[in-house]
């Protein structure tokens, strides 16, 4: 079995992998239509040299940097050299408004910033030119300023053209501990202002190396892994799971041209590992069997039988014809969806907001092994992750990841102790103290632990609705249930201290296209939400949730959302989960109404 050593920081474990993989190929990017790499010696080099343009253009140990662009080469490369000069990684959103910006770049006090390109450059720069210490900014590409004003403007090429690299120098320099401060990621949070989560290099190298056991152990390491990333590199998942994991296993990391590629993207590089979120899943499962009723009754037919038999095997049961059907469909359609994620997937693991186990439960009877983890910024992130060794079980996340500490508080609150827990947040010992309480981090999420360690989250604690007589009910659930209906894009619920559940949808769009293609509706969506077919059409697809749900869970009666929830609109954070406190202060009048 391959394990990872016990590094004294990030920056020392890159050096090291790069030392090991030398001329093989390690970032990849797309350029005029063809994939392109970069070789771990080009890599090492690349940050030597940036490190040491870092120091002499002004910046010193400790100082922040902010981090605004999409996932590229120059995004890994900036973070590792960032870390390499002493300095500390400030990443954030791409989406960020000026104001997100201007909070983050005060809160932070960061010295200077790097971002990709000049689109990026005009919500950022307004923002740095308000700022009272960021006045060095540092562009991937050129930013087309035509006035520098106070800040100094570099080109990020040049700086690293103009330094030559000296790999050895720049590990020497890299003597910080685990215990060290190696960034700042701001949670994206469902409410208030984003706070700073102060991640340090153990906390990170806690995370790899646990994770990095469950390759090994459950899923077989070799020596060609490959990543495929498209999740935002600021947000903490994959910033340590789809950037610092593949670091640390020395595997390939290619960067998804857009999301609106990703399907495409897959199957040209062939991943062995993806780390993606539920809701990815949910349209991909839409997409998979929409494509297979228009393949007749065969394929209907065998998917059919492959949802069964999965179903019963995630119950714990077996058909008497599920074998013979195994090998039938381990014949003709599993190889055709395994085709689609590039054939040779080992593991999708799954985080960042909860799944309906019904997704993993899908995509697990097709043949692909999907891995639900679970965590917060606060831990690095990941807290736990399902095994196949242990057992996989859909309604659980797994076991804790190595030397993590799990427990369950009289209220059912989930505790988290070990080297992954943060240090605190960035300048705010008040939240600092709420959240941290004798070593355990509070996580604010309801669970219970199963009989193989397996971790369960029932909600969130502060999410919890509670109703008129007392009853607890998980939104989430319900939520999850809802969205999983063709006709229903997104859902809130809502029913705090009143008699029953109510909920606010946004109908799924591709599906009211076809609504009105067969009826004949005006396709105008004002008009939609008063049309009788229509609601009958969503209050059906209510009427099927509901029909699983206990009589305190279902929801009784509906409005129709405006738009959907998106991070633009602020409904959404950036990690995809709804602002509840957003929507309900748009959409309350319409939601109490329900009840008269």
């Amino acid at each position: 079995m391959r394990t990872l050593e016990h590094f004294p920081n990030l920056v020392t474990m890159f050096f090291t992998r790069a030392r090991m993989q030398g001329d093989r190929p390690f970032l990849w990017h797309k350029q005029d239509g063809a994939w392109v790499s970069q070789s771990w010696r080009q890599s090492a080099e690349a940050v030597a040299s940036l490190a040491a343009a870092l120091k002499t253009v002004g910046l010193n140990p400790g100082d922040r940097v902010l981090l605004v662009s999409e996932n590229r080469p120059e995004w890994c490369l900036s973070d590792l050299a960032i870390m390499a000069a002493g300095c500390i990684t400030v990443p954030t959103y791409v989406t960020n408004t000026e104001r997100d910006h201007i909070h983050i770049l005060e809160n932070s006090g960061a010295r200077a910033v790097i971002v990709s390109d000049a689109k990026l450059a005009r919500t950022l720069l307004p923002a740095v030119l308000r700022s009272s210490q960021a006045h060095i900014v540092i562009g991937m590409e050129d930013l087309r300023i035509g006035q520098t004003g106070s800040a100094r403007f570099y080109d990020w090429h040049r700086l690293i053209a103009e330094h030559a690299p000296d790999i050895a120098a720049a590990e020497a320099a890299a003597t910080f501990q685990r215990d060290d401060l190696a960034c700042i990621i701001y949670t994206s949070g469902t409410g208030g202002a984003p706070r700073g989560v102060m991640q340090h290099h153990g906390a990170i190298l806690h995370n790899v190396y646990g994770a990095s056991l469950v390759v090994s152990e459950d899923l077989g390491w070799s020596d060609d892994e490959v990543f495929l990333s498209f999740l935002p590199l600021s947000h903490a998942y994959e910033h340590t799971g789809g950037q610092y994991l593949p670091i640390g296993l020395g595997a390939q990391i290619y960067y998804a041209e857009s999301l609106e590629k990703l399907a495409a993207n897959i199957e040209e590089t062939r991943p062995t590992l993806m780390v993606v979120v539920p809701r990815l899943f949910e349209v991909l499962r839409a997409r998979i069997i929409k494509q297979v009723e228009k393949q007749g009754r065969v394929s209907n037919f065998l998917l059919g039988r492959a949802m069964s038999a999965g179903g019963r095997k995630a119950a714990g049961k077996r058909g008497l014809f599920d074998g013979p059907m195994d090998v039938v469909l381990g014949a003709t359609l599993r190889p055709k969806i395994a085709k689609r994620f590039g054939g040779r997937i080992k593991a999708m693991v799954s985080g960042g907001a909860p799944l309906n186990p019904e997704i993993g439960v899908f995509f697990q009877s097709l043949g692909l092994t999907f891995l639900q983890g679970y965590g917060q910024t606060e831990a690095a992130p990941v807290i736990s992750c399902n095994r196949p060794k242990v057992g996989l079980k859909m309604d659980t996340v797994g076991p804790p990841l190595a030397n993590t500490e799990v427990r369950i508080a009289e209220d059912g609150e989930i505790l988290v102790r070990g080297e992954l827990v943060m240090h605190g947040y960035w300048r705010n010992e008040e939240e600092t103290r709420r959240v941290l309480k004798d070593g355990w981090l509070h996580t604010g999420d309801i669970g219970e632990i199963d009989g193989k360690g397996r971790i369960k989250i029932t909600d969130r604690k502060k999410d919890i609705i509670i109703n008129d007589k007392g009853d607890n009910v998980a939104p989430q659930k319900i939520e999850g249930m809802l969205t999983l209906q063709p006709e229903i894009l997104q859902a809130m619920i809502a029913g705090d201290r009143r008699p029953h559940m109510v909920a606010l949808l946004v109908p799924d769009p591709e599906w009211t296209q076809g609504f009105c293609a067969k009826s004949g509706a005006n396709c105008n969506f004002a008009a939609l939400a008063e049309n009788p077919e229509y609601r009958a059409a969503l209050s059906a697809a209510v009427e099927r949730v509901n029909a699983d749900l206990s009589v305190i869970e279902r929801v009784r009666r509906f409005v129709i959302a405006d738009a959907p929830f998106t991070i633009e609109n602020e409904q959404l954070t950036p990690s995809l989960k709804i602002r509840r406190h957003v929507i309900k202060q748009l959409y309350g009048d319409r939601l109490n109404a329900l009840y008269r």
